[in-house]
């Protein structure tokens, strides 16, 4: 028997009962667009995670202080005050270096006018938006001049911009107060959204970090250096000489503890990627389940039908119809009832993750490989769940098939 009429015989059988061949079809239908849904959501959270990183600046890394001890008392990574402006200088020398911007921050109310408005001013040098990649909406980025003088201008972020003088106001050139001292607002900065932290990065305003340190905070030293290496494949190498450097400067003997910090933003992010993973493994696994109870409906009705149609086996085996032959019929419907509810469930996982995106506005992104898994597993599934009543229906007498009422 041909291939082709073993299908046109599958199609008529399955065409029969209608509602039964849906209903079975429907656990199959369930669990892949699961799969697709559960994967691409997963996906689209990594694809999230990662362009967090690109925005966060290319090639970043962060030298922070480390802990300070006081009277025995531990404050934590952050509160040393043993990292210096000089140490930024050196720092930029280091080969593989592009960018290098010192900084440390500070808090206060901003008032312009009869508005204001409580936010963070960090201060930073002229290499920051080259750095993070972010462009000025308004006016420009102070210059390297302002940090030499330690000049009283200010960058600010958007929210920040919106709170003070409102959306879609010009603010370059007016003057606010911050901490009671007058600073002239040079630019705004392009809006980024928040950050991977869920921090709001346009909740903002940048000031020179030598006026930060002089004239808000009256410190000598700086907090952290944000560096960008010239090359993904550098970062590597260059946060291990700026440790290398550190140490020497920080004069820290062998086998002491390092009193700073040196982070890569891949390093920071590893942990909510592989949570995210796991999540994505979890979620998949869940309706993983969903196509194994398909599977087993797709069993029980082929179980069904070969009970009902035992009359009609026995007499195409009467005919000269071989055992392999009806194995092959049975096993044939099996896999169609997988395949077409494995191609519906393709469709509907599709449908679901842009309702997914439209709706909650949460990412998604559906994969080639996602979408390759869960229809092989679909037809896997058919094959496995087949076999055993396309089997019993081969095995059976056509004699006592004959009789059989």
């Amino acid at each position: 028997m041909s291939i082709f009429m073993i299908f046109r015989i599958a199609l008529k059988a399955l065409n029969r009962n209608k509602m039964r061949t849906a209903l079975t079809m429907l656990g199959m239908i369930i669990g892949v667009a699961a799969v697709i849904t559960m994967v691409a959501l997963g996906t689209g959270a990594q694809s999230s995670i990662e362009a967090q990183i690109a925005t966060a600046g290319t090639n970043m890394i962060i030298v922070q202080t480390g802990n300070f001890t006081q009277g025995g008392v531990r404050q934590g990574q952050g509160n040393a005050s043993t990292l210096t402006p000089d140490d930024a200088t050196e720092i930029a020398k280091l080969p593989g270096v592009q960018y290098a911007a010192a900084g440390l921050q500070t808090r206060g109310q901003m008032i312009a006018g009869n508005q204001n408005w409580n936010t963070q001013a960090q201060g930073t040098d002229v290499d920051f938006p080259l750095i993070r990649s972010w462009q000025t909406a308004e006016g420009a980025f102070f210059t390297s001049i302002d940090v030499t003088t330690a000049s009283k201008v200010v960058v600010i972020g958007s929210i920040v911009r919106d709170q003070l003088f409102g959306p879609d106001v010009n603010p370059v050139g007016q003057v606010i107060r911050i901490q009671n001292q007058p600073f002239t607002v040079v630019g705004v900065l392009a809006s980024k959204g928040q950050s991977g932290m869920g921090q709001d990065q346009d909740d903002v305003a940048f000031i020179p970090y030598t006026t930060v340190m002089k004239k808000l905070r009256g410190v000598t030293f700086i907090q952290q250096v944000q560096v960008s290496a010239t090359s993904a494949t550098e970062v590597t190498a260059v946060a291990d000489r700026i440790s290398s450097l550190l140490r020497v400067r920080h004069k820290i003997q062998p086998g002491d503890p390092d009193d700073f910090m040196v982070r890569t933003i891949e390093e920071m992010a590893n942990v909510r990627k592989e949570a995210t993973q796991t999540m994505t493994a979890l979620l998949a696994s869940i309706a993983g389940v969903s196509l194994l109870v398909g599977g087993i409906g797709i069993m029980n009705i082929m179980l069904v039908s070969v009970t009902e149609r035992t009359r009609e086996i026995g007499l195409r085996m009467a005919i000269g119809a071989r055992g392999r032959d009806v194995l092959l019929q049975f096993l044939v419907e099996a896999i169609v009832l997988s395949l077409f509810g494995g191609g519906i469930g393709i469709a509907l996982g599709f449908g679901f993750s842009q309702a997914v995106t439209i709706w909650q506005g949460w990412p998604t992104a559906v994969s080639a490989d996602a979408v390759a898994i869960a229809f092989g597993f679909a037809a896997a599934i058919g094959v496995f769940f087949g076999f055993y009543p396309a089997r019993k229906a081969a095995a059976l007498d056509p004699i006592d098939a004959l009789r059989f009422e």
